[in-house]
C-alpha cells in the first residue's frame, strides 16, 4: 500500500486520506487511535468482494491532516460520506474508531444503516479498573515527555491485553500496529494544541441509536473495553455482542478470518 494509491478528501482543514474499494452497499472501517487505515488491510480484501469498503485516516493520524483548528472526527466522517455521496453506511469502529462510530450514529444518524464496536463505546471513555487507570496516566505521562519508544512499548502492552505478555502475540500483528503508530507521532510534536472538540453526553444519549449495533469482543481484551463496548450493545434498541477466543484489543489482526466471517454475517442480517 501506497501513498499514491490513497484517495484524498480536500476538508476546509487539510486533505483527508481514505481508501475507497469495491462496490455495493458502503461499509466504513474506523481505525484505533494512533493508528491509520492500513489496521484493516484484511478486512478490506474480504469486504471489498460484496460491499463498497471506506477506510479513512481519522483526522491527524496516517496520511491525513493535522487539525489546525476546532474539529470532531464524527464531523470529518460526515463531511467525507457526503462527499462520496454515499450512505447511510454500516460504521466498524475498533477502540477510539468505535467511538468515532457511535458518535456519528448520534450526530449524523441520517449517514448510519448500522453499527459495529470492537474495544470501546463512545468518545467518552471509562476507565474503572486500577490497572487500566495506570496504564492510560502511564500513556499520558510517556506521551507528555515525549518517549516515543517508552510508549510503544506500553503500547504492545495493550494489544496483548492483561491477560498475556506481547510475546504471546504474534510478532506481524504487533510490529504493524507499532509501525504505524510511529507514522503518527511523526505528524505531531508533545505539546501541541488539540484542537479536538468533545462529543457531549454521548452515553445519556445511545438509546436514541435505532439502527442494529454489534459488538465484537476479543476475550483476552481489557475488561474495561469490553465493558464499553458491551454497553453500547446492551443500551440500543437492537444490539448484540459476539466474543472471539484467543484474542486481545485487536480480534481483527489476530484472527482476520473469524473477524470477517463475523462482520460479514451481520451485513447479511441488515
Amino acid at each position: 500500500m501506497t501513498v499514491a494509491e490513497l484517495n484524498f478528501f480536500a476538508s476546509a482543514d487539510g486533505d483527508l486520506a481514505y481508501r475507497d474499494a469495491g462496490t455495493g452497499d458502503p461499509v466504513v472501517l474506523l481505525h484505533s487511535g494512533f493508528a491509520d487505515h492500513r489496521v484493516f488491510d484484511d478486512q478490506i480484501q474480504a469486504l471489498a468482494a460484496h460491499h463498497r469498503v471506506i477506510a479513512p485516516d481519522v483526522r491527524g493520524h496516517g496520511f491525513s491532516a493535522n487539525a489546525s483548528r476546532p474539529f470532531r472526527w464524527a464531523d470529518d466522517l460526515a463531511g467525507l460520506l457526503r462527499h462520496l455521496d454515499t450512505g447511510p453506511a454500516v460504521l466498524v469502529g475498533l477502540c477510539m474508531g468505535a467511538a468515532v462510530a457511535t458518535d456519528t450514529a448520534l450526530e449524523h444518524p441520517e449517514l448510519v444503516r448500522a453499527v459495529v464496536v470492537s474495544g470501546a463505546g463512545t468518545s467518552e471513555f471509562e476507565f474503572k479498573e486500577p490497572r487500566m487507570l495506570e496504564h492510560v496516566t502511564e500513556s499520558a505521562r510517556l506521551l507528555g515527555a515525549g518517549d516515543i519508544g517508552g510508549w510503544l512499548d506500553l503500547f504492545a502492552r495493550g494489544v496483548a491485553g492483561p491477560h498475556r505478555t506481547p510475546d504471546e502475540v504474534a510478532p506481524g500483528v504487533v510490529r504493524r500496529l507499532q509501525e504505524m503508530c510511529a507514522h503518527t507521532f511523526a505528524k505531531h510534536t508533545p505539546g501541541e494544541t488539540d484542537w479536538k472538540v468533545p462529543v457531549a453526553d454521548t452515553w445519556s444519549r445511545l438509546p436514541k441509536i435505532d439502527v442494529p449495533v454489534l459488538a465484537v469482543h476479543g476475550a483476552l481484551n481489557a475488561p474495561d473495553s469490553i465493558a464499553m463496548a458491551e454497553r453500547v450493545a446492551r443500551t440500543v434498541s437492537d444490539g448484540r455482542s459476539v466474543t472471539v477466543d484467543g484474542v486481545g484489543h485487536y480480534p481483527n489482526l489476530e484472527a482476520p478470518e473469524e473477524f470477517n466471517g463475523i462482520l460479514l454475517d451481520f451485513l447479511r442480517t441488515l
